[in-house]
């Protein structure tokens, strides 16, 4: 088959255009697809010959020509040719070119599109494998980081103004939660996408007595598919991993957010390393925090790729039509920047440094104690809306005087509520208000050792996970 030869070409007349023939291509970014599609040829190979379609050693011949091309590709001495469109036709002319006449038997009771539905499933399972295993990494830097800074106190906020204390321990656990239901989403995926499209055919099925649940199981899918026009025509697996991925970006962006903000000279909580961060053309004081600026700019590439398929697929009557095409390049940039962008955060957060003293101080400001101040004089008594009353006017006096809550006098509190008494004073500190909160899911250091604790054993949970 030479390369300008269209599987085809027995319907046709006239060449393809040659401008049509390069408008439709999709070679030049489908051939990453290579290894999948090869794999799922090696399997359809071997079924055909199991159930009587082909020889055996017409199988074997296949499978290690098939072979021989993977390390011709692998080792870059493949040509890939526009004119030959994608990469299945690519693999098929080359195998057909090197045994000859058995190489044309491949394709029988298979279509190109159950054979590229099947090849993207393969892709996009093993990319999904990929990214849990960097979430986990990820998890277990946060658990780390957390575990370290278990008593370091800083603000937590609301509105971006200063709340109650908290610890960066358990700020980072936080973080720690939204990547584990990332992991989790990621698994849940995986368990919908791994069935088998591999013998639909072009749309109805094929009448040869193949065997699916051989070819399924020697592809390490579950089952086949169920219904041969969804089988081609579905590319929700892809949509719903792209969802998925926009929401690891949205978080990955949510946390460069407060990295670029921790690292400005207002907040000063953090120091970013050097090696994640460039300088100015023209201002020499310049640090600019480049690496989480980049991550909270990529989730719009994400987020831009999930809004494409889902445009893509809206109008698509069943079953395939030449749109799916355009599923890929979306599909593989996703797992290119998700992919990229974890191990951004996975090696940039060790290399940080926390200025615990700087921490400290701000969580004293804006008087984050106040609620610890109206929780105990509900359990003296006062009803909660009053006791909230009294607690703000508490705080509009150490406005007034420009101190903190712990500064007032007793007297002064008095004046607030009478049932304020001297043993107020250990609630009103950073320390106090964290021990009042030590519980499950609280703030406390104790909470938060523990909280690590069961961080390991859930990430070690994900990695048992049935598929």
């Amino acid at each position: 088959m030479s390369p300008t030869d269209k599987a085809w070409k027995g319907r046709f007349t006239e060449p393809t255009d040659a401008f049509v023939e390069a408008f439709t291509a999709s070679v030049g970014f489908d051939q990453r697809l290579y290894r999948h599609d090869i794999r799922g040829s090696i399997a359809h190979a071997h079924m055909l010959a199991a159930v009587g379609i082909i020889q055996e050693s017409e199988a074997a011949l296949i499978a290690e020509g098939l072979s021989a091309i993977e390390k011709d590709i692998d080792a870059g001495r493949f040509t890939w040719s526009v004119g030959r469109e994608d990469v299945h036709m690519n693999v098929e002319a080359a195998l057909i070119e090197r045994i000859g006449e058995v190489g044309k038997k491949l394709h029988t009771a298979r279509s190109r599109n159950d054979q590229v539905a099947t090849a993207v499933r393969l892709y996009l399972r093993e990319g999904l494998d990929g990214l849990v295993g960097q979430l986990q990494r990820l998890g277990s830097v946060l658990l780390m980081l957390a575990e370290r800074e278990a008593e370091t106190i800083m603000p937590g906020f609301t509105h971006l103004q200063v709340a109650q204390p908290v610890t960066l321990g358990h700020h980072l656990l936080a973080w720690f939660e939204m990547f584990l239901r990332d992991a989790g989403r990621l698994k849940d995926a995986r368990a919908r996408l791994n069935v088998m499209p591999l013998g639909a055919g072009a749309l109805a099925g094929t009448s040869f007595p193949i065997d699916r649940h051989m070819t399924a199981q020697a592809l390490g899918f579950t089952r086949p598919t169920e219904n041969s026009l969804d089988a081609v025509s579905d590319r929700d697996f892809v949509i719903e991993f792209t969802a998925a991925a926009a929401l690891i970006m949205v978080h990955l962006s949510r946390i460069a957010e407060e990295l670029v903000l921790w690292s400005t000279p207002q907040f000063g909580f953090i120091e970013l390393a050097d090696g994640f961060c460039t300088g100015s053309s023209i201002m020499p004081q310049k640090k600019n925090p480049d690496v989480p600026e980049l991550l909270r700019g990529k989730s719009g590439r994400v987020i831009g790729h999930l809004t494409a398929l889902l445009v893509l697929m809206k109008g698509q009557p069943l079953a395939y039509n030449k749109d799916n095409q355009e599923d890929k390049e979306p599909l593989f940039d996703t797992l290119d920047t998700v992919r990229d962008s974890l191990r951004a955060l996975t090696e940039l957060l060790p290399a940080t440094t926390f200025h615990r003293k700087r921490m400290r101080e701000e969580a004293r400001r804006g008087y984050p104690t106040a609620t610890d101040l109206a929780d105990y004089l509900v359990r003296r008594g006062l009803p909660f809306r009053d006791a909230h009353e009294a607690a703000g006017r508490a705080v509009r006096l150490a406005i007034d005087r420009g101190v903190d809550l712990a500064e007032l006098p007793l007297s002064e509190l008095k004046t607030c509520s009478a049932l304020i008494e001297a043993d107020i004073f250990p609630v009103l500190t950073l320390e106090g208000s964290l021990a009042a909160r030590d519980h499950l899911g609280g703030t406390a250091p104790r909470q938060v050792h523990e909280a690590v604790a069961r961080g390991r054993t859930r990430l070690a949970d994900l990695e048992g996970r049935p598929a």
